[in-house]
């Protein structure tokens, strides 16, 4: 498929987009009018772009159908503050229903039975279910277009952050996996952020990893290994010395079989990605180089 914009229609192309950039974080922004009166809407174009000065965005699109604008937006034009609230699966449900287009004066607070608490920096309320709430001062907001489906970039700058204590592990930092976060994929699906979808990739900073094109051919080359396997092998600082190991394993593969011949190599393989795909990197490192 190919597909050039201006050559379907946008809400095709706003389909599209939403399915393939995903998942999404959730902005759970509380705003209030220029007479304090609460608004709550969930927003999944929004990110973090910076900690010094800590800077979130966010973006209430325009209508795709009648070309009009959120309640969100209106506020922050009034006011220039939002608290941005993160969205956990435990009240996913709720956030949900405050997408619904209520009329303007209804407090989306009390519809979706969310506990208003005050901020201390800024003037609309925190959603006290939330592990996460961060209030903002809106230093700017850039319109990137006037027709429906355009978007209005909301930079914030963090004044204030609260965290819940029970979503942190032992040294203090948050836990993904009590956190247990929520994601925006396409249409109506979203994603759950831990349990066995959450994984580590480890990447050194300092060090640099020798890279895939510095694999022994018969690795690099491999019609078992994957491109994730070849890509944690690459990640290495240097291919190690290879050692003896006391694996029975093993050693029945290099006893019933040439480990030179391909058949043997293939075994080999496919001992080692079970091995990296269990995390054992250095060990499925050492049955690879056992046919050296």
């Amino acid at each position: 498929m190919r597909i050039i914009p201006g050559e379907i229609k946008t809400a095709q192309l706003h389909s599209y987009l939403l399915g393939s950039v995903a998942p999404r974080p959730i902005c759970f922004a509380s705003t209030v009018d220029e007479n304090g009166f609460p608004n709550l809407s969930p927003f999944s174009f929004f990110n973090v772009f910076g900690s010094k000065p800590p800077i979130l965005i966010f973006s209430p699109a325009r209508r795709v159908r009648d070309n009009t604008i959120k309640h969100t937006l209106e506020n922050i034009y009034a006011t220039k503050e939002v608290v941005i609230n993160v969205v956990s699966y435990s009240m996913v449900q709720q956030a949900s229903l405050t997408s619904c287009e209520y009329p303007k004066g209804v407090n989306e607070f009390e519809k979706a039975g969310f506990t208003p608490l005050a901020s201390e920096m800024v003037r609309p309320f925190r959603v006290k279910e939330s592990p996460v709430q961060m209030e903002c001062k809106v230093k700017q907001v850039i319109e990137t277009g006037h027709e429906g489906g355009a978007g209005n970039l909301i930079i914030c700058e963090l004044v204030c952050m609260h965290v819940d204590d029970s979503v942190l592990d032992e040294t203090g930092k948050i836990d993904p996996h009590k956190i247990d976060l929520v994601a925006r994929m396409g249409a109506d699906y979203y994603c759950r952020a831990s349990g066995n979808s959450v994984f580590e990739v480890p990447k050194p900073n300092i060090q640099l990893g020798i890279g895939i094109d510095a694999l022994p051919i018969n690795i690099r080359n491999s019609n078992v290994l994957t491109g994730n396997d070849l890509g944690l092998l690459g990640n290495y600082t240097a291919i190690p010395e290879k050692t003896a190991i006391n694996d029975d394993r093993l050693q029945n593969i290099l006893k019933n079989n040439d480990a030179k011949t391909i058949e043997a190599q293939k075994i080999l393989h496919v001992y080692a990605k079970e091995l990296l795909d269990a995390g054992q990197v250095e060990k499925a490192w050492q049955i690879l180089l056992a046919d050296r």
